[in-house]
This record gives C-alpha cells, sequence and structure tokens, in this order.
C-alpha cells in the first residue's frame, strides 16, 4: 500500500499538505492541490479511513447483524437502516448470524475489535452472553425484531404475541377447528413469542392444535414440515408458519401433493415479504413493517452515539403487526 509519506516526497510537499488536499482541500492553493492530486493518481494513493476515525474518535461505519440474509424480510430491514445511515453520512456493513450462536459471537467479537461506531443486531442467542463484549467495551448497540428492558439497550420489535394471536384468530374466525402451527428454532425469541399469541387465543376455543417444530426458518424446513403435515391423521384443516419462507415451503409440499389450498388446506405466513402476495396462491400474511424497522432501530443508534450533553436515554418501540388476508384462507361452511 502506498502511504501519505511516499505522495508528500513525490509531489515536493508536507505531509501535512497531503492530508489538507485529501480531507481539506479549500485549504490549499489550486497549483498544489493539482499536483498532489496527479501524484495520488498516478501511486494510487488510498488513504487508511480507519487510523482517520481512531485518531477522530468515533467511526463513521455502523453494522448490521441479522439472523438470515437469505429471507427477504432481512434484507428490506438492512435497506431501511441503511436509508438512516446514509442520511447521516455514515455507511452500515451488513453480517448474517445463519440463525447460529457461533457465528454471532464471532462476527460480535470481530466487530468489537474493529471499533465500529455502534451495531444493529437481530440475535440468536436469547440469554443475551454474546453482547458481553460489546457491555464490557461499552460500544452501543440496538436490538432489532426484539425487545429488551429498556435499562440494558434501546430495542425496535413488533408484537410477535399479538402477531401469532392475528392469525390464529383468523383461521378460528374462517371455521377451522384443526390447526397446525409450523414453528422455527424456539431458540428465537421471535418464535417462542409467536407460539405463545397462537395458543393464548385458541386457549378456549376447543380446537385442536397441533405445533411442528423445524430446524430453520426456511423454504426446505417448510417442505419437509408439509411432508409431515400430509401424513397426519386426521389432518389439519389450517396450518399457520412462523414465517413467509416456511409457508412457501408447506404451499409447495401441498400444491406438489395435489392438496387443494385453500379449500383443503388453508395456510398463513408471518412477515408479507414481497414473495408471498406473489405465490402461486397468494398467501395471507401477518405483516411486519421491516423496511420501518430497519430505519428506526438505525435512527436510534445514531442518536446514542451522537455527541451531546445530556446522558443517553434508551427507548424501546415496538409496532403493531397486520393482518394482510389473501387467497390462501377463505370461509370455511
Amino acid at each position: 500500500m502506498v502511504g501519505i509519506k511516499e505522495v508528500a516526497r513525490r509531489a515536493g510537499v508536507s505531509i501535512g499538505t497531503v492530508s489538507n488536499v485529501v480531507n481539506r482541500p479549500h485549504v490549499v492553493s489550486a497549483a498544489t492541490r493539482t499536483r498532489v492530486l496527479s501524484v495520488i493518481e498516478e501511486l494510487g494513493y488510498v488513504r487508511d479511513e480507519s487510523a482517520r476515525q481512531l485518531r477522530a474518535g468515533r467511526s463513521r461505519i455502523m453494522a448490521l447483524l441479522v439472523l438470515d440474509l437469505g429471507n427477504p424480510f432481512f434484507v428490506d430491514l438492512a435497506r431501511g437502516a441503511e436509508e438512516a445511515a446514509h442520511d447521516e453520512g455514515l455507511n452500515v456493513i451488513t453480517c448474517n448470524s445463519g440463525q447460529r450462536v457461533d457465528l454471532e459471537t464471532s462476527y460480535l467479537a470481530m466487530l468489537a475489535e474493529q471499533r465500529v461506531r455502534g451495531v444493529l443486531i437481530s440475535p440468536v442467542d436469547s440469554t443475551g452472553e454474546s453482547l458481553q463484549t460489546f457491555r464490557r467495551r461499552g460500544i452501543p448497540y440496538v436490538l432489532v425484531d426484539r425487545n429488551v428492558p429498556v435499562s440494558e439497550a434501546s430495542s425496535v420489535s413488533v408484537d410477535d404475541v399479538a402477531g401469532g394471536a392475528l392469525a390464529a384468530r383468523h383461521l378460528l374466525e374462517t371455521g377451522h377447528t384443526d390447526i397446525a402451527f409450523v414453528n422455527g428454532p424456539t431458540i428465537l425469541t421471535q418464535c417462542r413469542e409467536r407460539e405463545e399469541g397462537v395458543r393464548s387465543a385458541l386457549a378456549d376455543s376447543g380446537v385442536r392444535l397441533s405445533v411442528l417444530e423445524t430446524g430453520a426458518l426456511d423454504v426446505p424446513s417448510g417442505r419437509d414440515a408439509g411432508a409431515r403435515l400430509l401424513g397426519m391423521s386426521p389432518r389439519p384443516t389450517a396450518v399457520f408458519c412462523a414465517n413467509d419462507l416456511l409457508a412457501l415451503g408447506v404451499l409447495q409440499a401441498m400444491v406438489t401433493a395435489g392438496v387443494r389450498v385453500p379449500s383443503e388446506m388453508a395456510i398463513v405466513g408471518y412477515d408479507d415479504i414481497e414473495f408471498a402476495g406473489a405465490a402461486a396462491v397468494p398467501l395471507t400474511s401477518v405483516r411486519q413493517p421491516a423496511k420501518r424497522l430497519g430505519r428506526t432501530a438505525a435512527e436510534l443508534l445514531i442518536a446514542e452515539t451522537t455527541e451531546r450533553d445530556e446522558p443517553v436515554e434508551h427507548r424501546e418501540v415496538v409496532f403493531k403487526p397486520e393482518l394482510v388476508v389473501r387467497a390462501s384462507t377463505r370461509l370455511r361452511r
């Protein structure tokens, strides 16, 4: 890597002059600026941004650590975070834990070493142990798609208990008395809370509820769950899935087996990703405002990492979910 000293030597100026050309060009005469820029282009010099940020004491990079970048929900969330960051002249690096605690812990350690401005995280580890490094080093973080006591950190989430109840009540109101819930890994708080919502909504209904847990929140896991549903006797007439990718997998299994949706099997998803409405049978889904979640979380982190006189106050922001009804469910006789 070409250093600033070599640029200064080749241009016949001081290191301070090169620094001014790069960072404060208006204080350098036009002739000197032109000469230095010519040398920079010739040598391919790139300033050491990390060193500059360390000297300034504040990074311009925040990190986003999500559960699964294969899920369009988290892609939309990242877009919202990036929009808020770019409005403030900041950048976002995005990391994918793949729903694995070990990867989450590894990424958090790396981000602490890189001294990022702060982290937006949708955590796998519900115990919070993986965030201990950040607490010790004083690196700010905001939890996304998960809430915590405000004494610990700010958080932005959707009321997943209410979302699970919305889906269950919809199936109950459309006449179903034998319902399945296809859940993801229960290590994830979101999955546990959505199941809690389902159980609370159906508690006194007399409805038969079957719960199938999967190892991941993806389409292949949904197909596997669909195969298990097809083998059940009696077979449920409706299924609510913990996210849309699981629901799309179940839908695929039903269509392949010749089971008609929704007359023989009604299906409800969660997240309302773009593909939910574009499926062969458009999916009823519980909508989360993904971009708004990401933008709000980034705005909270920016506010907490901006120099101010008063102490930082953590905030808990909880959005309400919304049921979007489509062709995969309908009223039963």
